[in-house]
C-alpha cells in the first residue's frame, strides 16, 4: 500500500476574507497562435507533457469550443467559450445530431481571461429553444464535445450527487441492490476485525479518560476521518436543500423514495433521512453530562496515523481516536441540530425535540467555552480543521436557534453579533466550513422570523447584493465562474458552488431570472465549460474526472477497485499546488488550469462531503421545471 504524508486540505491557508477532457487534461492549457484555433501546450510546468501515451492522445482531442458537456436546459442560458486570439467575431453553428444547422450566429470577442490566460470569445445560442440529444457547436471549423438540450437534464445529477452521501456512510453495509456490485462493501468501523471500530473510541492521550460511541456519519473525504465542522456544513446544506424546495413548492422531487437509500418508503423525505445519518453522528460527538466540557462537541475522530491508499473501510486496522472538543465543533452541532428541530418537526416530532435539546445544550456549552480552538498541529492521521475565529459560528448557531424557537435570547445574540451587519458575511470568495456567517445570513433571509421588517429587508438586500457581485465577476471573465481569478484555492469548486447557492437564494427572494441564469452558468463551468474542457463531475459529460483521491474508489491504483461513482465532484483547480503530484506536473500553471485528474493529487482532486453537498443543492435547484412560488 502507498501511504502519503498527506498535508491534506484542512491544513491549507485559511481563505477567511482573503482572496488570495481527459484523465490528465490538467497537464495542458490551451494557448492560441495568432488568428486561429490552433492549440499548443501552455503551462510552463507541462515539460513532462504526459505521464503516459494516453495523455498525448487526450491533448490532441481537446477542443477550443468549450461547452457544458452534459447539456443545457431549453429555457436556460446556452453559452459557450471559444478559445481564439482572433480579434474579429467568428461564425458559429449549432448542429443537431443529424448534422443539420439548428442555429447560427457570430461570437463576441471577450479578450484575455485572467484566470486561464486564454484569449476568449463568447458564443451565445440561448435563443434556441429546441430539444434533443447530440448537439455540437461548431466554430471556425472546430466542434465542441456533444451535448443535449432537454428539460430533464439535471434529474440524474440531482439523484447521483445526493447518492454520494450513502456511498460515504460509515458503520453500515453499502448494499449492492442500491449501488451496484462494484460499489457495495461491508460496514466499516464497527469493531469487526480488523477494524477497531467507532463504537467504543478512546480519546487522544490527555483529552479524556473514557470512551465514546461515535459510530455512523459520513466519511469526510477520501480518507476515513469524520470531522464535525465539515460534517456540520454538509448536513446543513442537505437539510437546507429540502427546506428551500419545500418553500418553493417543489419538495416532492426530494421526498420519500426519491433516493437509492435503505430508508426509502418510511414516510420521511429521503434527503432528510440521509442528513439524519450524519446528524446522529454529530450528536454522538457531544461530550456527555458529568464529564469535563459537558455539552461541547469533540472536534473529530479518525485513525491514529494516515491510512494507506488504497484501503477499503472495513479493512482499516488503525486504532481510532477522539480529538479534544472545540468551540467551532460545538457551534456546528448547535446550528445543525437547531436546523434539524425546525425542518424535521413535521416528519418526526420526537427527533426534532431531541435535536433542539442537543442544540440548546451545545449553545450553552459554547458560551461557557468561547475560545477552545482545535490546534493547527493536530494533523497526524487527519486534517486539523483549525479555526480560531468563531464569532461567525456563534452568529450562525444563534440564527438557527432563533429561527427554530423565536426566543428573545437567541434574537439578542443575532442582533448583537458584528456579523449581523457586516459586509464580510458574504464575500467574493464564498463561504466554507471555516467561514459560516453566510449560513446564518441565508437562514434569516429565507426563514420567517420575528426580526423587524427593516432588518429583514437589509438582510435580504445583502444576499441580492452579493449575488449581483458574483454575476459581475462572471460577466468579466471568459468562462463565467463566480469566483475571482485569485480564488482558485484548495476546493475551489466548493467556493464556486457555494457562491451559486447565494445566487439561487437571491432568485428565490426576487424571482429575477438573472440569478437563475447565473446558477446555470455555474453548472456549465463545472460540467466542461472551462479551460481544461473537462467535467469535474464523474459520469457527466463527454470527458470527466474519474481518478479522484479516495481510499476505496481507487481504480487507478488497484484495478479491482472502482472509480468514483457518478455524481462525485472533484475539488478543482488549486493554484497553491499543495501535493507532490501537482507540484511535479503543474508547475507554472494558470490558476484555472492548476488541476490534474490523478489519484495522488489530493490538493486538486479529492472528493469531500462539503463539496458534494452544494453540488447536490444546486442540482436539485437546476432540475426544477417550473418557476418556484414564494
Amino acid at each position: 500500500m502507498l501511504t502519503f504524508p498527506h498535508p491534506h486540505r484542512r491544513r491549507r491557508a485559511r481563505t477567511r476574507r482573503r482572496t488570495g477532457r481527459r484523465a490528465t487534461a490538467g497537464l495542458l492549457t490551451a494557448a492560441l497562435l495568432s488568428g486561429g484555433l490552433v492549440l499548443a501546450p501552455g503551462a510552463a510546468g507541462a515539460q513532462s507533457a504526459a505521464r503516459d501515451l494516453a495523455t498525448a492522445a487526450a491533448a490532441a482531442a481537446i477542443t477550443p469550443v468549450r461547452v457544458n458537456q452534459a447539456g443545457y436546459l431549453p429555457d436556460g442560458p446556452k453559452r459557450a467559450t471559444v478559445v481564439s486570439a482572433a480579434t474579429e467575431p467568428l461564425t458559429w453553428q449549432l448542429r443537431s445530431a443529424s448534422g443539420a444547422v439548428a442555429a447560427a450566429g457570430r461570437t463576441v470577442v471577450r479578450g484575455t481571461d485572467a484566470a486561464s490566460g486564454e484569449a476568449t470569445h463568447l458564443a451565445d445560442f440561448s435563443a434556441y429553444r429546441g430539444t434533443g440529444p447530440g448537439y455540437v457547436l461548431v466554430v471556425d471549423g472546430r466542434s465542441s464535445a456533444p451535448f443535449d438540450i432537454r428539460a430533464d437534464l439535471y434529474d440524474g445529477l440531482r439523484s447521483d450527487a445526493m447518492a454520494f452521501f450513502y456511498h460515504q456512510r460509515s458503520g453500515t453495509p453499502i448494499e449492492a441492490s442500491l449501488v451496484g456490485p462494484a460499489y457495495a462493501r461491508p460496514a466499516g468501523h464497527l469493531g469487526i476485525a480488523p477494524n477497531q471500530g467507532d463504537t467504543n473510541v478512546p480519546c487522544q492521550a490527555g483529552v479524556c479518560d473514557y470512551t465514546q460511541d461515535v459510530r455512523g456519519g459520513w466519511y469526510d473525504a477520501g480518507d476515513h476521518g469524520k470531522y464535525v465542522v465539515n460534517g456540520g456544513i454538509s448536513a446543513w446544506l442537505l437539510v437546507d436543500s429540502f427546506a428551500r424546495a419545500r418553500r418553493a413548492g417543489t419538495a416532492s422531487a426530494l421526498g420519500d423514495s426519491t433516493l437509492r437509500i435503505p430508508e426509502r418508503g418510511n414516510g420521511v423525505p429521503d434527503v432528510l433521512d440521509e442528513a439524519r445519518w450524519e446528524l446522529d453522528f454529530l450528536m454522538r460527538m457531544q461530550v456527555p453530562e458529568g464529564r469535563p466540557y459537558a455539552g461541547m462537541a469533540f472536534h473529530k475522530i479518525h485513525d491514529a496515523a494516515w491510512t494507506g491508499l488504497p484501503t477499503r473501510p472495513e479493512l482499516d486496522a488503525q486504532p481510532r481516536e477522539l480529538h479534544r472538543p472545540s468551540t467551532a465543533a460545538t457551534l456546528n452541532l448547535a446550528a445543525t441540530a437547531a436546523q434539524c428541530a425546525r425542518v424535521f418537526a413535521p416528519y418526526d416530532s420526537a427527533y426534532a425535540k431531541r435535536c433542539l435539546s442537543v442544540a440548546r445544550t451545545a449553545w450553552t456549552a459554547a458560551q461557557a467555552n468561547p475560545a477552545l480552538y482545535a490546534p493547527d498541529s493536530d494533523s497526524t492521521g487527519g486534517g486539523a480543521y483549525n479555526d480560531t475565529q468563531v464569532t461567525d459560528d456563534f452568529y450562525w448557531a444563534a440564527s438557527e436557534l432563533y429561527a427554530a424557537t423565536g426566543e428573545r435570547a437567541y434574537r439578542d445574540a443575532v442582533t448583537s453579533s458584528p456579523w449581523h451587519t457586516s459586509s464580510d458575511a458574504l464575500t467574493p470568495t464564498g463561504f466554507n466550513w471555516a467561514d459560516t456567517a453566510a449560513l446564518g445570513r441565508l437562514t434569516l433571509a429565507t426563514v420567517p422570523n420575528g426580526l423587524p421588517a427593516a432588518d429583514i429587508r437589509r438582510v435580504r438586500a445583502s444576499v441580492t447584493a452579493a449575488a449581483d457581485g458574483h454575476l459581475a465577476t462572471m460577466a468579466g471573465q471568459g468562462y463565467a465562474v463566480p469566483i475571482p481569478a485569485n480564488g482558485y484555492v484548495w476546493g475551489s469548486n466548493s467556493q464556486v458552488t457555494n457562491n451559486a447557492i447565494v445566487m439561487a437564494t437571491a432568485y428565490a427572494l426576487t424571482r429575477q431570472q438573472r440569478y437563475r441564469a447565473g446558477v446555470l452558468e455555474t453548472m456549465d463551468y463545472l460540467l466542461g465549460r472551462n479551460t481544461l474542457d473537462l467535467s469535474y463531475v464523474t459520469g457527466y459529460g463527454d470527458t470527466y474526472a474519474r481518478n479522484q483521491h479516495h481510499r476505496f474508489w481507487a481504480h487507478q491504483y488497484d484495478a479491482s477497485l472502482p472509480n468514483p461513482p457518478a455524481g462525485s465532484l472533484a475539488g478543482g483547480p488549486n493554484s497553491g499546488l499543495q501535493d507532490p503530484v501537482a507540484q511535479e506536473q503543474l508547475a507554472g500553471c494558470s490558476p484555472a488550469a492548476c488541476y490534474i485528474d490523478d489519484i495522488g493529487s489530493y490538493s486538486t482532486n479529492e472528493v469531500t462531503v462539503n463539496w458534494n453537498a452544494p453540488l447536490a443543492w444546486l442540482a436539485a435547484f437546476a432540475a426544477e421545471r417550473r418557476a418556484p412560488k414564494s
